[in-house]
């Protein structure tokens, strides 16, 4: 159609981005959805307390328990010449510091020396019987090596630290973090000021938050 200049008449140019508004928001909307699956992820990432595992009773329960406390996880033997100072050590941490904002979390081997034969049955009663051991035990299982369970992959992926003996103690924070890791020679009143130290933070965060 020609106006009276005689030339052709434009349809209005507003329009046009009108066009682009609902790709747009599609687009947006995308955008928004693959940020909240990102966080999500992110958010899901592993920790020791996300992983599951069977008790010395043949109880399968999750680590998650025990969030919010300090860990000090252990692989224990009951034949081996570490075994006395360290049942005892780790029975008077237990008694001093849990199990509210502590625990001593630990986990028979018989991987090293073959030092801990027994059945599962028989290392509780050794434990309790012995050392009055009142901190939480779980079943036998391999913690180096390909068999070793996913929660001890974990304990070593974040330490760089791989046990070669028995009585390795992996010092785990509230949040499921590894902090540290120490072999069977360093003793646990050696590592004692770590533990508090973390312990101490929780009480005062706890005092904070009243």
């Amino acid at each position: 159609m020609l106006d009276p200049e005689g030339s052709v008449e434009h349809q209005p140019a507003s329009s046009f981005p009108k066009v682009l508004l609902i790709p747009l928001a599609m687009l947006l909307a995308i955008a928004a959805l693959l940020l909240l699956a990102f966080s999500a992820t992110r958010q899901k990432e592993p920790d020791f307390y996300t992983f599951k595992v069977v008790n010395i009773r043949g109880k399968l329960v999750s680590l998650e328990k025990y969030r919010g406390s300090v860990s000090l996880v252990v692989n224990v033997a009951s034949e081996c010449g570490y075994t006395d100072s360290h049942y005892k050590a780790l029975q008077q941490l237990q008694r001093d510091l849990g199990p509210y904002h502590f625990n001593v979390l630990a986990f028979p081997c018989n991987q090293f020396g073959q030092q801990e034969p027994d059945t599962n049955k028989e290392i509780e009663n050794f434990a309790r019987k012995t050392y009055g051991a009142s901190f939480p035990m779980f079943s036998k299982i391999t913690v180096s090596g390909a068999g070793a369970i996913p929660a001890f992959k974990y304990l070593i992926d974040s330490t760089g630290e791989e046990p070669t003996w028995n009585f390795w103690k992996y010092l785990v924070d509230p949040n499921g973090k590894v902090v540290k890791a120490w072999d069977s020679t360093v003793s646990v009143e050696e590592i004692r000021p770590h533990i508090t130290e973390l312990v101490r933070k929780i009480i005062l965060k706890k005092k904070d938050e009243l």
